[in-house]
Order: structure tokens, then C-alpha cells, then sequence
């Protein structure tokens, strides 16, 4: 009997540094957060991951980047959706301590989706 695996696609914004350190992983998982980083954001929609990487991570850090990824439902389903001012700004808050596990539950690789500002040039995931 074939059991089906719901899963949910994710994106999450990140700036040139923690890149690196997903590419270093073979792009399988997010690195461990800093102590002042509490919680892990990843979120439900692609232009919401755009609109930070765009507005927030090129100007402080010369480039940014959208990743996509697809999460098992069970996993996620522990966790409530966050709303971070309009409906369209949704996120889940995954606590530092669960980022291990969240990995776990990452299906595939991590791509990167879109790329802004110096490094813009790089290559993307197909659609």
C-alpha cells in the first residue's frame, strides 16, 4: 500500500553568508542559528521571500537570494502560521532548537530561486 507524503513548499530569504553555509551542506539544510536569532523564518509565499531578499538582505549584505524548499506537512503541522503585518506576509516561527529536526523534515534539496543585487548574475533553479 502506497502511504502519500503531503509536503509544503517554503522559501526563505538569506543574504550571501548563510548561502554559503547551505551550499557547504550540499544544499540539504539551513545552518544552526546564531544565539541573538531565536527562531528560524521561513515562509509561505515566494514574493513575500523576494521582497525581503530584495529589500533587506541586498542593501545590508550586496546581494540577496530566495531559496525554495519543500517541508513534510506532519512536521509542520506543530507549528501555527504567523501573520507579519498583511495577510500576504506569512511565516512559520520555528524555535533555534527545532532547526535540526526542521532539516530532517526538508524533502529534496534547497534551490535557489532568484538572486539580487552583485551576485545577480549567478544561476537559478529552473521552473
Amino acid at each position: 500500500m502506497n502511504k502519500r507524503i503531503d509536503m509544503v513548499t517554503l522559501w526563505r530569504p538569506v543574504g550571501p553568508k548563510e548561502l554559503k553555509l547551505i551550499e557547504k551542506s550540499g544544499m540539504r539544510a539551513f545552518p544552526p542559528r546564531l544565539p541573538e536569532q531565536p527562531i528560524f523564518y521561513p515562509v509561505l509565499s515566494e514574493a513575500y521571500a523576494v521582497q525581503i531578499a530584495r529589500d533587506w538582505n541586498m542593501p545590508a549584505n550586496g546581494s540577496g537570494f530566495v531559496t525554495r524548499f519543500e517541508v513534510l506537512k506532519d512536521f509542520l503541522d506543530r507549528y501555527q502560521i504567523e501573520q507579519a503585518g498583511s495577510k500576504a506576509l506569512r511565516e512559520y516561527w520555528i524555535p533555534a532548537e527545532d532547526l535540526p529536526e526542521f532539516n530532517r523534515a526538508i524533502v529534496g534539496g534547497i534551490k535557489v530561486t532568484a538572486v539580487f543585487g552583485k551576485d545577480a548574475n549567478q544561476p537559478t533553479v529552473e521552473e
